[in-house]
């Protein structure tokens, strides 16, 4: 039988019997058996999406302190209480309409308490994990912001000293060409060595 729903317990119709009041009891324990089935297969989806939720949590410790977590230290989830149906199957001594009546009964009554309780744990571990998840959004921007502006001052310094060099680089051409300048003019201006003694003689 596939997994059954909130509506097909809600809906489900059981055969009168033909020769006395009442449902046909095979049925009766067949159609609780399915339910019982469906309940076991929800808990262990549950505590595998708990335990997956652990791991996540782990990593999310793990990436946040930048060492991994001893496998000792992982937590480890219990597994969900449900209660079961031989809590309140009725004595031996009850009418058969009456027992599966209640059988019924109980079998909705444990199957909305399970959903309600699935519910509400299943939006309180979303909510946290939006809120982790919300918190290290947050802390990456921050954590962007300060180093943007820090390469953005550090760009702005680099610059200043660039052009403080081309500053300092224009003005010893300058000097230089001035230099050079004067020291061709002296050599232009003096008379060779030649012309010396001749004058000298």
């Amino acid at each position: 039988m596939a997994q059954l729903t909130a509506d097909d317990v809600v809906l489900k119709v059981f055969q009168a019997t033909k020769f006395r009041e009442g449902y046909d009891q095979v049925e009766v324990d067949d159609f609780l058996d399915a339910v019982a089935l469906s309940m076991r297969t929800l808990a262990a989806e549950n505590d595998e999406l708990r335990n997956k939720l652990a791991a996540a949590e782990l990593r999310i410790a793990e990436l946040e302190s930048g060492a991994p977590v001893a496998p000792a230290e992982r937590p480890t989830l219990p597994p969900l209480a449900l209660p079961t149906f031989m809590e309140a199957v009725p004595s031996p001594g009850a009418p058969e309409e009456e027992s599966a009546t209640g059988m019924l009964a109980l079998a909705r009554k444990l199957h909305d308490q399970y959903v309600t309780e699935g519910q509400k744990e299943g939006d309180q571990i979303l909510s946290e994990a939006k809120a982790k998840a919300a918190g290290i959004v947050r802390e990456a921007e921050e954590v962007s912001a300060r180093t943007k502006a820090r390469l953005e001052q550090e760009q702005a310094d680099l610059e200043r000293e660039i052009e403080s060099l081309r500053i300092f680089e224009r003005d010893y051409r300058t000097r230089l060409r001035t230099y050079l300048g004067s020291l061709l003019s002296e050599i232009d201006g003096a008379p060779d060595k030649g012309q010396r003694d001749t004058l000298g003689s």
